[in-house]
């Protein structure tokens, strides 16, 4: 049987993820929290990210910019269609 969350993107029930997708704290915080259907739309909307504003996410500041981005879009106050921005 599937693990269930109670997804912070969706606002319903919906089958979790099988391991924390990110190091640390925000990690966990996104393994407890976020469905599988909703880490897709992040996914999909981290390569716009990455490829609009050319962040390299193998540097320790295109890390630290991924996760801050993520965090905003799982947790943060903006609505949920609000757009993404790295600063």
């Amino acid at each position: 049987m599937a693990r269930m969350v109670q997804c912070v993107k969706l606002g319903r029930e919906a089958e979790g993820l099988e391991k924390a997708p990110w190091p640390g704290e925000l990690g966990r915080r996104v393994f407890e929290s976020v469905s599988r259907e909703a880490w897709a739309l992040w996914l999909e909307e981290a390569k716009k990210l990455i490829n609009e504003t050319r962040l390299n996410p193998t540097t320790p500041e295109g890390q630290r910019l991924y996760a801050d981005a993520m965090e905003r879009y799982f947790f943060g106050p903006e609505p949920a269609d609000a757009p993404l921005r790295i600063l």
